[in-house]
């Protein structure tokens, strides 16, 4: 079956663009093992080492360097993370969501037809776009800051599944890919606000917990699509929706890593905003020290009463 016919409404003005800096027709590309770049795993292997490296080897030259401020550089580059992220996303819904209003939602996650080739494009720009972020480790170890295990294994992995997602052709790409971008959207918005403006953001903390929701919502898609796929396939007495396109093995490889991060970031939440709260120990210590405190001032107010009748009597 031929893939389905979607009307475009921002994507032709993002083709257009693309084909001015690259001087090719977007409508004529494909995802090709071995021809397009990028795109065999000795690549990702390589520039997934690479990554770690440059960052070691920064993190040894600033060693004994004053910190770099960048601040006009990472808010440009907070901008152009925010915009392009802006327009892969409602690209890609708009393209969706037209799937799920004429063809179902079971369609839209299972459909060969739905893996389109426009989004096809889309998804190989957000997978070239995941080596751009890299720079938002470059530009923190330059400044010195803190780098924990979330932010490099993240930073990382999701260029691997994102080449993952481009090698398995899986339908339900869309989902992690779309729902990652809307996020991405709102971070760098956030990074680039933090840039020039150091008044602290109140909703950073829901920012994270919108993470967090995107990973659910991830797994429930990719685990959904996996299941019938095996269900169909090899379990056919078990409930299923049908055959689901994509690479098994892809599958569950995005299935581990997307599990890994709801994880991650939940442990993160946990460390960095539940920390600030008091233990109940240390709350219990506050109450009996004011406790304590007011059973001294009373007893000093009952003492100098005393004190003050027996100098009347005195007198």
């Amino acid at each position: 079956m031929a893939e389905y016919e979607l009307q475009g409404y921002v994507y032709p003005y993002f083709a257009k663009a693309l084909q001015l800096v690259t001087g090719k027709d977007p409508a004529k590309f494909r995802f090709v093992v071995g021809e397009t770049p990028l795109s065999t795993f000795k690549e990702v292997a390589v520039l997934f080492c690479l990554y770690y490296v440059v960052i070691f080897l920064i993190y040894t030259f600033m060693k004994n360097r004053k910190p770099f401020q960048l601040k006009a550089l990472a808010f440009v580059h907070n901008c152009f993370l925010c915009f392009i992220s802006l327009v892969l996303c409602v690209s890609i819904f708009e393209f969706i969501i037209q799937i799920i209003l004429k063809h179902g939602l079971i369609n839209a996650i299972c459909a060969k037809e739905a893996y389109t080739q426009r989004l096809e494009v889309l998804y190989y720009c957000n997978y070239l776009v995941k080596y751009y972020e890299f720079i938002d480790t470059v530009f923190l170890a330059l400044k010195k800051k803190k780098l924990d295990f979330l932010h490099l294994y993240h930073h990382g992995m999701t260029m691997f599944i994102c080449w993952c997602q481009l090698y398995g052709h899986a339908t339900i790409t869309w989902g992690p890919v779309g729902i990652n971008l809307f996020v991405h959207v709102i971070m760098y918005y956030y990074y680039a606000r933090t840039t020039i403006i150091k008044k602290r953001v109140w909703w950073k903390k829901y920012l994270t917990t919108l993470q967090i929701v995107q990973f659910v919502i991830d797994i429930f898609l990719i685990y959904g699509a996996t299941y019938t796929f095996f269900a169909f396939n090899y379990y056919p007495f078990l409930p299923n929706f049908g055959n689901c396109n994509g690479e098994p093995v892809m599958a569950i490889i995005g299935c581990s890593v997307i599990t890994s991060y709801l994880f991650l970031f939940i442990d993160f939440f946990r460390k960095t905003y539940k920390s600030k709260r008091s233990s109940p120990k240390a709350a219990a210590a506050i109450k009996k020290a004011a406790a304590s405190g007011k059973s001294s001032a009373v007893n000093t107010k009952n003492n100098l009463k005393k004190r003050a009748k027996k100098s009347e009597k005195f007198n």
